[in-house]
């Protein structure tokens, strides 16, 4: 508590938070520890310090003010059962998706999926100097690539991604699903610098290196169906970019559980295109859907979150529902500035959106 005080004495713009862990025994199997006491281990050892496994997940309770007028509150967490099934398909999704050779990779991914940059590039910095071999050093310059093209910044990305393509190609064939990541990866950079002849090469790549190796409904597969659409859409080719979207959509109906996030992307690409082609009906529909599976299973700063806020803004300025627009770019901007650097071209955007609504009311 007296962290928390501490930082609001020292700016009267913040909120507090102080969380609440409730453990309830009866809801814990006896196969698993989802916790453990570390005073034994801890520099300051009358903190009491308890350390939670990656995997365990709490529900929310309660959220209250602390005491009347007060800009501490508190939240109210309860662990949940490792019996929900919901949660219990989710989480064996996500532990397939997190692979790695060490402990210190598979921590790396799990922290780029929910959005801690900064923290990742430090970890990144370490692991590129301890590497010892190529084989190490090329998957640190693919996950720096990932980091970076998260960070809004491309030409750094692309030029971690070609390294450890150039470190891949001298050992594998070229069709060994590998290089289908890696050219997947260096496509989506070249899209986002809005060179979609260029992006398109890669994913073209990719795929067909992928249909090659893969059965037709695997969750990859559906990946580069979604890229490709992104080219599509980005060139005003609605018509195939919205019929690979559904079919992609489809992909992940079968071989994800419904409240994974890869499911709830497919829903925000689908509306994306019902809003260009002005069907702004549908795109509300399928915004929806993707906005409830991110506030189910993402942390509320995840910069996905604000992806689906800020698509959804737009929309309602287009219908003439102005507040409700500012509303949702608004959230948008608040995660983003929360979650980016402030130079990333993504809080340029939202604020420029927010800008034409206020002027349109």
């Amino acid at each position: 508590m007296g962290f928390v005080q501490c930082a609001m004495d020292n700016n009267d713009a913040i909120v507090g938070l102080f969380f609440i862990m409730t453990i309830y025994h009866s809801k814990i199997s006896t196969k698993t520890t989802p916790f453990a006491m570390i005073d034994d281990y801890s520099t300051i050892r009358e903190e009491r310090e308890v350390l939670f496994t990656m995997h365990t997940i709490f529900r929310v309770v309660d959220i209250k003010q602390a005491t009347k007028n007060s800009r501490l509150w508190e939240i109210q967490l309860a662990i949940t059962s490792d019996n929900d099934p919901q949660l219990v398909t989710l989480i064996n999704h996500i532990k397939e998706e997190i692979q790695g050779s060490t402990g210190w990779h598979r921590m790396d991914q799990l922290m780029l999926k929910v959005g801690n940059f900064d923290q990742v590039e430090e970890l990144y910095d370490e692991l590129l100097k301890n590497a010892s071999d190529d084989s190490d050093r090329r998957i640190v310059y693919n996950q720096m690539g990932w980091l970076k093209r998260n960070q809004g910044k491309y030409q750094e990305a692309a030029t971690f991604y070609q390294k450890s393509l150039e470190i891949r190609r001298e050992t594998l064939p070229e069709d060994d699903p590998l290089l289908a990541h890696i050219y997947n990866n260096i496509g989506t950079v070249y899209r986002y610098m809005n060179d979609y002849s260029t992006a398109f090469q890669f994913y073209e790549k990719s795929l067909k290196i992928k249909e090659l190796s893969l059965p037709p409904t695997h969750a990859d597969l559906a990946s580069s169906y979604n890229n490709i659409c992104g080219v599509y859409k980005s060139m005003k080719q609605y018509s195939k970019s919205l019929e690979l979207y559904k079919k992609t959509m489809d992909i992940d109906k079968k071989t994800l559980p419904p409240n994974h996030p890869d499911l709830a992307i497919s829903y925000n690409n689908i509306s994306l295109v019902y809003s260009d082609m002005r069907n702004y009906s549908k795109a509300l529909e399928f915004y929806d859907k993707s906005i409830k599976i991110y506030e189910q299973v993402m942390p509320p700063n995840h910069p996905l979150l604000a992806t689906s806020y800020g698509n959804i803004g737009p929309v309602w300025s287009e219908l003439g529902d102005y507040s409700k627009a500012l509303s949702f770019l608004e959230k948008a901007l608040r995660v983003q500035q929360m979650s980016l650097p402030p130079t990333h071209p993504f809080i340029k955007e939202t604020m420029h959106r927010i800008d034409l609504v206020k002027r349109k009311r």
